[in-house]
This record gives C-alpha cells, sequence and structure tokens, in this order.
C-alpha cells in the first residue's frame, strides 16, 4: 500500500510482539510502549487496532487459541482408524506444547486472572466447539468397533490429554529437583510422550 502502510502486515505485527511481551511479563507485567517498539508501530496503532491493554491481551489469547485449533484441524482425525486418531491428537498435544512454550505462559497468565478475558470472548468458545466434536465422534466410532468403552465425555477426555503435558511442563523445574533428574532431557521427553500415549489410550480402551 501507499507509503508503506498495510493494515494487515501492521496489525500482525503488533500481535506477535504482544504475543511475545506477554508471555514473558504476564498481563501485569506487560507494557504497551514495549509492544510498540518491538512492532515498529505507534503507540496509537495498538490502541487504534486493539483498545486498551487488555484487549490486545485478549486478542493474543483468541489468536493463540485459534493457531493451535487450526493445527489440530489438519490432523485429519476424522478419516482414521479410533485408536491412531486418539493416538496422532495426544501425540500432537504434547509436541505443540513444547514447540509453542509462549502458549503456556499465556494460559498461565490468564488463569492468574481467574479466566476472566476468555470468558468474553465467543470467538475462544466457538473455536473449541469444532475439537469436542471432533473427539466425540472419534469416541463413538471407537465404542461402536468394540474398541473405546462408551459413555466417555469427550470434554473430560481431552482436559486429560492436554493436562497430562501442561502438567508436566509447567512443574518442569520444580519436579526435576524433588525427583533429581532432567526432565527435560530428550530421553524424558520422549519416555513422558509415550507415558502420556499409554494412560489416555488405556483410559478410553474396552
Amino acid at each position: 500500500m501507499k507509503n508503506g502502510r498495510d493494515p494487515l502486515r501492521t496489525r500482525s505485527r503488533i500481535l506477535d510482539a504482544a504475543t511475545a511481551e506477554f508471555a514473558r511479563y504476564g498481563l501485569g507485567g506487560a507494557r504497551v510502549d514495549r509492544i510498540a517498539r518491538r512492532a515498529g508501530a505507534k503507540k496509537r496503532m495498538l490502541y487504534y487496532y486493539f483498545g486498551a491493554k487488555e484487549a490486545l491481551f485478549l486478542a493474543v489469547l483468541e489468536a493463540s487459541y485459534a493457531a493451535i485449533r487450526t493445527a489440530e484441524g489438519e490432523l485429519d482425525l476424522e478419516h482414521r482408524d479410533p485408536r491412531e486418531a486418539l493416538k496422532r491428537l495426544v501425540e500432537f498435544t504434547w509436541r505443540y506444547y513444547l514447540e509453542h512454550p509462549e502458549f503456556m505462559t499465556l494460559l498461565n497468565s490468564e488463569n492468574l486472572h481467574k479466566g476472566r478475558h476468555v470468558q468474553r470472548s465467543e470467538r475462544v468458545r466457538e473455536l473449541h466447539s469444532p475439537l469436542v466434536e471432533t473427539l466425540r465422534a472419534i469416541l463413538r466410532r471407537g465404542a461402536r468397533q468394540g474398541l473405546f468403552r462408551p459413555g466417555v465425555d469427550p470434554v473430560q477426555l481431552y482436559i486429560s490429554i492436554a493436562g497430562e503435558g501442561y502438567f508436566y511442563l509447567s512443574n518442569r523445574y520444580t519436579l526435576s529437583r524433588i525427583f533429581e533428574r532432567d526432565l527435560m532431557a530428550p530421553s524424558a521427553l520422549a519416555g513422558r510422550a509415550r507415558h502420556i500415549t499409554r494412560t489416555i489410550l488405556n483410559s478410553v480402551r474396552r
């Protein structure tokens, strides 16, 4: 665009900069001026596109949830054997947390605020609905084929899938000290991936 003005690119740069800032400092410690400098934008542009700092934080959360849900959608879970589909989702979730530590720190920050920002977001709820329905369909197919026990709650199951990796990684420092082992060593991470997969698959097995 003329004069180098590209609203979509500017908005994207601001979101990227804000993601890094909020992931490092949390909502309380984040500073709009640092976000503006990192994005190469005027502070007024942040307010123009997103409003106040809390609105920008919510935009970052929405974009982060959209990213993981989009990546999940590329797994093609609907057309796989139920066991393979569930295994693929478990492995993906673990790998995503490892490759996107900023996602976990953003969730930590939002939980400190008791989820008050995502509570206001219709988009976040809409993003999670397809995942729940996909998981529900996998569980039903597995039950019909005699592979999974019937009546498994897809929401409870996904919380378990996410929680198995989330707790391990968010508490890796204290757990490493307590158990005197490096939980982030490659062999430890591979072992954890196998453990999570076995745990989840065994939990639904008929």
